[in-house]
């Protein structure tokens, strides 16, 4: 296994130049087919695997956050980044411990969000960015490079303010937050806005809000690191309701053309195991 130095270190540089695409595996089994796939990163995605424990987002203890960290860490040998939601709680101190426990699980990253918790509100911006100060201090008393994101929620809060959004990113900025991220952001313009407001590295979610811009456009537009979110989990679970509709509605089993055949999925996710 690379150690986890090793790990920090290269997940740092992907953020120095150019765009990479960090996909969102929700178990390990997902996370050595994304790994196998080729991909220079995984970070884990809340609602995907929220879901598949059979709850919704926002749902899960810190305990089980962290246990599922640990098992997408062991599963890979890339550097793996979590999203940590709010920090599961709301004193800063309680983000300081949450990196530190992510950290003990593997981890090399992890993001800060400022929804608090109540539909509709974020934390007030002087604690939202004492909370980012407190998970950039714990990050940096890390022996290894730990990037640490800062999310600013609005766009999935229901406030669509840009200008908020810009500056609750310019004060997590100037917390130390390594990666700045807005989810949810709605047009080409906004992310443009974004990325001419701050310094730091950028991470896109791309989605509908997003406008679904290739990766080739983002990258030109100087986004660092582009994220899926729950999509590939949504797509895997796309399949299933599908399938499952075809053998109820007519008994037959067209949803197998065109399946990928098990020798490759298991290829990918565990190398050729010919003796």
């Amino acid at each position: 296994m690379t150690d986890q130095k090793t790990k920090g270190e290269a997940f740092r540089t992907l953020h120095e130049s150019g765009c990479f695409i960090i996909p969102n595996p929700w178990d390990a089994g997902s996370a050595k087919l994304m790994t196998g796939l080729g991909f220079k990163a995984l970070a884990s995605t809340s609602s995907a695997y929220a879901r598949s424990t059979g709850v919704n987002d926002y749902e899960l203890t810190r305990a089980q956050v962290i246990s599922h960290v640990a098992d997408l860490c062991a599963a890979t040998d890339l550097p793996v980044s979590a999203d940590l939601e709010n920090g599961f709680g709301h004193a800063p101190e309680d983000c300081a411990e949450t990196i530190k426990l992510g950290v003990e699980a593997g981890l090399v990253g992890g993001s800060i969000e400022d929804f608090n918790g109540v539909p509709g509100e974020q934390y007030e911006l002087s604690l939202a960015k004492d909370r980012v100060a407190a998970a950039v201090d714990a990050a940096r008393a890390q022996p290894f490079p730990f990037t640490l994101t800062a999310r600013a929620e609005n766009h999935f809060t229901g406030n669509g303010d840009l200008a908020n959004t810009i500056t609750r990113l310019q004060a997590y900025q100037e917390a130390g937050a390594d990666v700045l991220y807005a989810p949810g952001l709605k047009t080409k313009a906004d992310i443009q806005a974004v990325l001419s407001s701050v310094d730091r590295p950028i991470n896109v979610l791309l989605g509908p809000k997003a406008g679904l811009l290739p990766v080739s456009e983002l990258a030109d537009m100087g986004v660092r690191r582009i994220s899926v979110g729950g999509a590939l989990a949504n797509v895997a679970v796309d399949a299933v309701i599908k399938a499952g509709r075809e053998l109820l509605d007519t008994g037959t089993f067209g949803f197998l053309d065109g399946v990928t055949p098990a020798s490759e999925i298991i290829e990918l996710m565990f190398g050729n195991t010919k003796p």
